[in-house]
């Protein structure tokens, strides 16, 4: 998969000559360990194939696990990241990387003086960063633009449902209010009536997915957010039950059962943010890196699904699909 650095309008080239990052000096120190907290929003480890993509990127740029590096992984539900960015900084560790919205944040508020690298949903409208071309303060990393693609994915569920015209989604809201304003415009651009269901605990996913089946929702759209992506397998299985239509932004989810999925490659966005973190380790200030974004995404068909819905894809939809799951 491709990167790009760019603010939401147009391209810009890469800034050279990142300024030296004093606490990433050590991680170039002969014989030196550096050391690499992940701070994870969840309250199970990230699943494959994050962590191993993850450290392929470090390998890839001459940081190997347990050789010259050491990851420390920390990961809980939301209300206990300012504990774990806490636990991770009296480590000491030379960088820390966050993903989502909120574990960046809470990065942030627990330290100005460690470089952070996020791989965030809508870094600028949760306001992790000033700019996607200097992002200013002590962060960086890569953006998954989820309110521009969340809208899209109701584009893509007109698409396969004809005559679509109800449509739910879930929401955790820790991960901003962009992805409801953009995918509430698309919808009316598109027709659609939109019910946007909050999502806060694991517990929620039962009680959402009924209230969208008695809301009499056609379909589903799962925002982006590493909470509600730790629920894929409970969120696949109640729509099962409930027989509803559900589109995700992972592939892997759409292999595990799900019905479609349209986003970057999960694997590609964990291997570049271990690039970042090596570029950080190697020096480079986080304030002068601009945030990148992927340009290629992937649209992924589980027939088998759409099968047990009754649902038949159309042909135009499987011409343009990355993957179909027989």
């Amino acid at each position: 998969m491709q990167f790009t650095q760019l603010n939401r309008r147009e391209f810009i080239t890469l800034l050279g000559g990142a300024a030296v990052w004093p606490l990433a000096a050590r991680a170039q120190q002969a014989g030196s360990t550096a050391r690499i907290g992940v701070l994870w929003p969840g309250d199970a480890p990230p699943l494959s194939p994050r962590m191993e993509s993850f450290r392929q990127g470090l390998r890839a740029s001459g940081f190997v696990d347990g050789q010259n590096v050491a990851v420390e992984l920390r990961y809980g539900a939301s209300e206990r990241l300012p504990e774990l960015a806490g636990e991770l900084i009296r480590l000491k560790v030379d960088v820390i990387f966050a993903s989502g919205d909120l574990a960046p944040r809470v990065a942030q508020n627990a330290t100005e003086e460690i470089p952070i690298v996020a791989m965030g949903d809508d870094f600028l409208g949760a306001g992790v960063i000033v700019s996607l071309s200097r992002p200013g303060k002590n962060t960086t990393g890569l953006t998954i633009l989820s309110p521009e693609l969340s809208a899209k994915r109701l584009e893509v569920l007109g698409d396969i449902i004809s005559g679509l015209s109800r449509v739910t989604a879930l929401w955790d809201p820790t991960s901003g209010a962009s992805q409801v304003t953009l995918t509430e415009r698309a919808a009316q651009s598109l027709n659609l009536k939109l019910q946007i269901l909050e999502v806060r605990r694991r517990e929620d996913v039962a009680g959402a997915i009924r209230a969208a089946r008695d809301s009499k929702a056609e379909a589903l759209n799962v925002f982006a957010s590493p909470f509600l992506a730790s629920l894929h397998r409970e969120i696949i299985a109640f729509t099962a039950e409930y027989r509803l239509p559900t589109i995700y932004q992972w592939k892997e989810h759409a292999e595990a059962g799900g019905l479609v999925s349209y986003g970057p490659s999960l694997a590609a966005m964990w291997r570049q943010s271990g690039i970042i973190v090596a570029k950080v380790l190697k020096g480079a200030k986080p304030a002068d890196l601009p945030v990148e974004q992927p340009t290629k995404f992937e649209l992924v068909v589980n027939l088998k699904t759409a099968k047990s819905l009754d649902l038949t894809i159309p042909p135009s939809v499987l011409l343009r699909a990355d993957e179909v799951i027989e």
